[in-house]
């Protein structure tokens, strides 16, 4: 158990590692941008930019790869005319150290929102998340003012998820909280929690749970046929999520 408590991050976290000189292949415009963390470590993404932007997409990933993978789903947010940011965390992609505490995770995200927010009205931002990335979006969604936060495949919390995936070690063993619930408590903006009936990851069920903590105008969408992953290439997304951006416009 205590092997398990000291390498949580091997179980949680599955970067893919990019070369500085990595020349990315993305046929949409875009530009690196780089992000100082408050250690001082170089955090690296992508920013896709369109004519004349609505806003922009502020997006944290799933637990696996890097923006040479997750670039590609900026797309989805760019054909509805917004600017998408794909962040990688702490060694991911170009993006320098490791993760070592939910702290730190927290803290490159926000250091990155600012670095943004810097060019962009904060009115005009939606914060995305995705997975592993879904509770540092809420986090940032609680304690800043976007226009808009979506949930992609959210947990309740990692307590809650671990139970499903890792039985084995006893929750009071997690040295990672991400209490997503708790965070969902003290947002102002609008959320929006989509999620697959089919995910073979993280129950659809953790959406529901995740009900009891929205405003009553926030909404839950359970995508059928939807797994895990791809979600964003899903056009029943793609459709819900255009109608859920002109209504908050």
């Amino acid at each position: 158990m205590s092997l398990a408590f000291l390498q949580q991050e091997n179980l949680i976290i599955f970067p893919e590692k990019l070369r500085p000189d990595h020349k990315f292949s993305f046929v949409q415009e875009f530009e690196e941008v780089f992000v100082t963390a408050t250690d001082g470590a170089k955090l690296h993404g992508l920013l896709f930019k369109v004519d004349a932007p609505k806003g922009l997409v502020f997006y944290l990933h799933g637990n696996a790869g890097s923006v040479d993978s997750w670039g590609w789903a900026a797309q989805t947010y760019t054909d509805l005319g917004y600017d998408c940011f794909v962040f990688d965390y702490r060694g991911y992609g170009k993006s320098e150290g490791s993760i070592s505490s939910e702290t730190q995770f927290y803290e490159d995200a926000q250091a990155a929102y600012e670095h943004l927010r810097k060019s962009y009205h904060e009115q005009e931002v939606i914060i995305a998340g995705y997975s592993i990335g879904t509770a540092a979006a809420a986090k940032l969604a609680s304690e800043n003012e976007p226009r808009l936060l979506v949930l992609q495949a959210p947990y309740y919390s990692l307590s809650d998820l671990s139970k499903s995936l890792y039985p084995i070690i006893p929750s009071f063993l997690l040295k990672y909280k991400f209490e997503t619930y708790r965070f969902l408590e003290n947002i102002k903006a609008p959320v929006v929690l989509f999620h697959g009936a089919q995910d073979e990851i993280i129950y659809h069920g953790s959406s529901e749970k995740l009900k009891a903590h929205l405003k009553p105008t926030d909404q839950v969408i359970i995508l059928q046929g939807q797994g895990h992953n791809g979600m964003n290439e899903n056009p029943k997304y793609k459709e819900a999520l255009a109608v859920v951006l002109a209504a908050v416009k």
